[in-house]
C-alpha cells in the first residue's frame, strides 16, 4: 500500500522523493516481542504526533523539514522475522544507492538489523551507537537470531558497537560484549564525563540505533519493556546534538514505540527525538549552492563506497 500522506504534513513541495534529502522508512513489525505488544502501532502514533507538532526548532534555528522529507512505503512483512529482516535491508540499501540520509521508525528492535547490515555494507569503518536500556546481544533467542533480544549481536560482530544506556541484560550476554564500548547506566549516573568517553570510542562514520525505553520510563513510559534509571530528555540531546556535530552520522532509526491511548505525551516525544535529530544533522545546511556543495561533501565517501560495492557486484 501506497503512502499517501506526507510527514508532519509538510507541504509536498517538500516530501517527493526526488527532491527530499531525507527518506523516512515506517516499519510496522511486532513479531518477537516477549511482553508488552504493539510497537506495530508504533509508526501511525509517530506520525500522527507529529502531524500536531511545530515544525520550526527554536534551538537550531531551523525548519529542517525544507530539506525535504520523503515518507517511504511502509513496511508490513510479517511472514516471517528473517523476511523482514530481508525487506528492510534491500529498502534501506536501495535508498542509500540514491544517495539519500536514511532513517526508519519501528516497530520492535529487530527492524534494524536489516538496516544496520545495509549500512555496514555501504559504509567503511561504521560505529554503530545504541541507546537502549537492554544489551540485545544473545546469538538467538526463542529459535530465531532475528528476535528483538538479538538486535545487536550482528552488528556487535560486525561493526564498531558503541551501547549507552545500558541496565538490563542476561549474564550470557556480558562474555560477548566489548565492556570498554558499553556505559552502564548506574555507571554513566556518577560520570561527568561519559559523553566524551562514549564519543572517543566511536570511528567518524556513525549510525544511531535508539530504542525509546533508553529513555527513562518517567518520560517514555510507552515501550515494550520500560526500565527505570534512563536518560532525560536534555541529557539527550545534548549528547545528540554532540555526535552530530563530531561525527559523520549517516543515518538512524526509533524504535520501540507501544503507544497507549491514555499516554499520547510518549507519541509526541517520540514525534519531536525525530525532529530534533534530522535538525541537528542539516541545521547548518539551508537553501542555496554553498550549503549543497557542503552536503555534497559529507557524503563523498558514501558514494565512493557504493561505486566499489556495485563493482564487487559486476
Amino acid at each position: 500500500m501506497k503512502t499517501t500522506k506526507t510527514f508532519a504534513g509538510i507541504p509536498d513541495a517538500y516530501a517527493s522523493f526526488e527532491k527530499s534529502k531525507i527518506t523516512l522508512i515506517p516499519v510496522t513489525y511486532d513479531g518477537t516481542s516477549t511482553w508488552g505488544k504493539g510497537a506495530d502501532k508504533g509508526p501511525e502514533a509517530f506520525l500522527h504526533a507529529a502531524e500536531n507538532m511545530e515544525l520550526y526548532d527554536i534551538e537550531t534555528d531551523s525548519e529542517v523539514y525544507k530539506q525535504g522529507i520523503y515518507l517511504a512505503e511502509t513496511i508490513t512483512e510479517d511472514a516471517s522475522p528473517e523476511a523482514m529482516v530481508k525487506a528492510v535491508h534491500e529498502a534501506v540499501k536501495t535508498n542509500i544507492k540514491r544517495n539519500k540520509f536514511v532513517t526508519l521508525f519501528g516497530g520492535e528492535h529487530s527492524i534494524s538489523i536489516g538496516a544496520m547490515r545495509a549500512f555496514n555494507e555501504c559504509f567503511d569503518n561504521l560505529t554503530v551507537l545504541q541507546i537502549d536500556a537492554h544489551a540485545d546481544l544473545r546469538k538467538e533467542y526463542e529459535g530465531s537470531k532475528y528476535n528483538h533480544a538479538c538486535a545487536m549481536y550482528e552488528a556487535n560482530q560486525n561493526t564498531n558497537l558503541v551501547q549507552v544506556g545500558i541496565r538490563s541484560m542476561d549474564a550470557i550476554e556480558r562474555t560477548v560484549m566489548n565492556e570498554d564500548n558499553v556505559f552502564f547506566a548506574h555507571d554513566m549516573v556518577n560520570d561527568d564525563y561519559w559523553m566524551d568517553t562514549a564519543i572517543e570510542a566511536m570511528s567518524d562514520t556513525v549510525y544511531i540505533t535508539f530504542d525509546l525505553d533508553g529513555l527513562d520510563s518517567s518520560i517514555m513510559p510507552s515501550t515494550g519493556t520500560p526500565e527505570p534509571g534512563g536518560l532525560f530528555w536534555y541529557e539527550t540531546l545534548e549528547f545528540l546534538k554532540r555526535v552530530f556535530d563530531e561525527k559523520n552520522v549517516v543515518g538512524f532509526d526509533i524504535v520501540e514505540l507501544c503507544p497507549n491511548p491514555n499516554d499520547k505525551s510518549s507519541d509526541f516525544l517520540a514525534a519531536k527525538l525525530y525532529y530534533k535529530m534530522l535538525s541537528y544533522k542539516f541545521f547548518e545546511q539551508n537553501e542555496g549552492d554553498e550549503n549543497e556543495n557542503l552536503y555534497n561533501a559529507q557524503n563523498e565517501s558514501r558514494i565512493n563506497r557504493l561505486k566499489y560495492n556495485e563493482d564487487d557486484e559486476d
